[in-house]
């Protein structure tokens, strides 16, 4: 029987740095399922959710070319809690199941050495963590709060007050690093950032051989 490559799961704060890390897991032979991509994909032009979320909200938070007008859409679910659960209980089933979808096909691959599913929310959702079977190690990109600030704010043109809006809806650091396996320190250089990546990488080729989460 094949033994299936390791599904890690990657996540942190907004602004933590979660994309450049699995960039530097890609470059070193990792397969990347990205929920936030996948939420891309559907809420664009003709998306899979579009038809749901229009009729749930109308074509106030819709652009002209027929995608999610996402700065609608913010101001609308964090002005109104019931809104964003409503938006959350179209997209999170159908990310959910194609993140599945692109994890089984990775993982059917033999030369795929390990699964980096990158999940925003991982903490917050409860429906990737391992007690579920979705994920094999917990990865979680760390940073100080004031950097997160200023990277979002550098990036977006959002306000400190809008940034510390969307940071008080997710989890605290200090419930992202409780469900840790794996800390990677995003206050520094570049350089740093691919030395743990590097350490990582090997860490999780071996629990690919072994097929066991705890493999070290």
């Amino acid at each position: 029987m094949a033994v299936l490559a390791p599904v890690i799961g990657l996540t942190g704060g907004i602004g933590s740095g979660k994309s450049a890390v699995a960039e530097v897991f890609a470059a070193h032979g990792a397969v990347i399922v990205d929920t936030d991509a996948i939420a891309h994909t559907m809420t664009g032009p003709s998306g899979a959710a579009m038809a749901a979320v229009a009729t749930a909200f109308g074509s106030a938070v819709l652009t002209p070319a027929g995608a999610l007008d996402r700065a609608a859409m913010r101001e609308l679910a964090f002005a109104d809690p019931a809104a964003r659960a409503r938006l959350e209980g179209i997209l999170h089933p159908a990310i959910r199941a194609e993140s599945a979808r692109q994890v089984a096909q990775a993982q059917a691959d033999p030369v795929v050495p390990y699964v980096i599913l990158a999940v925003p929310l991982l903490v917050e959702s409860g429906a990737y963590t391992r007690g579920n079977g979705r994920v094999d190690r917990v990865c979680v990109v760390d940073c100080a709060e004031e950097t997160q600030i200023l990277r979002v704010m550098g990036r977006s043109g959002l306000s400190r007050e809008q940034v510390l809006g969307i940071m008080s809806a997710q989890a605290t650091r200090a419930q992202r690093l409780v469900v840790a396996d794996d800390v990677i320190d995003n206050n520094g250089t570049l350089a740093a950032l691919q030395a743990q990546v590097a350490v990582l990488d090997l860490r999780y080729r071996r629990i690919s051989g072994g097929n066991s989460p705890n493999a070290e």
